[in-house]
């Protein structure tokens, strides 16, 4: 079992993360969350959860170990997988999903790709009592999003390769991200990434 893995920084998507380890160097699948945090750093450290199936061994890392423990919850509910938990934790921060499951904002829920009316009560009813153990704060204090200089194209750019690695067709992935970035042309990429997800079905 790998509990984390601390090492050099190599490269940075809003979904993957590849830090050099003594010379080896780790593919981990990251949240937007985690992307936030990590992105302007050349040192990290990632919690690591591993998913171990027949035809690959697919890392998880977490800049927190309570952004990991929820993961985790997660993919306890049926129907969640580690790519569904992951665009729930890209979606919202560990502090917005505490309070929703808290609240049982299934609507918010929804706005998830992959997640309907059923699944969205099945989370709520099934980790309600279990949020509480987390808190609303989860350690997140240091994921506040940084300003990022590079230009409003390579934004637009990286927002539609990370989207359509997780799963959204690429022509209406390039047309929301498009009028987001028209909407908000400041935007940092972590954002229009955000906005897009609730707008992506």
């Amino acid at each position: 079992m790998i509990e984390f893995i601390k090492g050099k920084l190599d490269a940075v998507t809003p979904t993957m993360a590849i830090i050099d380890c003594n010379g080896i160097g780790y593919g981990i699948n990251i949240s937007l969350n985690t992307f936030s945090a990590i992105q302007s750093k050349t040192e990290i450290k990632l919690f690591i959860y591993e998913a171990i199936r027949e035809d690959a061994h697919v890392l998880y890392g977490f800049a927190t170990k309570q952004e990991r423990e929820l993961f985790l919850m997660l993919i306890t509910v049926s129907g969640i997988g580690g790519n569904t938990a992951r665009m729930i934790l890209s979606a919202l921060s560990p502090s917005e999903l505490c309070n929703v499951i808290s609240s049982g904002n299934e609507k918010l829920l929804k706005m998830v790709k992959g997640i309907g009316l059923k699944t969205a009560q099945r989370i709520i009813v099934e980790l309600k009592d279990k949020i509480d153990n987390i808190g609303a704060d989860n350690g997140n204090g240091n994921m506040s999003a940084k300003t990022l200089s590079i230009a409003n194209n390579e934004i637009y750019e990286e927002a539609v390769a990370a989207l359509t690695m997780l799963g959204f067709a690429q022509a209406p992935t390039q047309k929301v991200v498009n009028a987001i970035l028209q909407e908000e042309p400041d935007a940092q990429v972590q954002k229009v990434i955000k906005i897009a997800l609730t707008r992506l079905r």
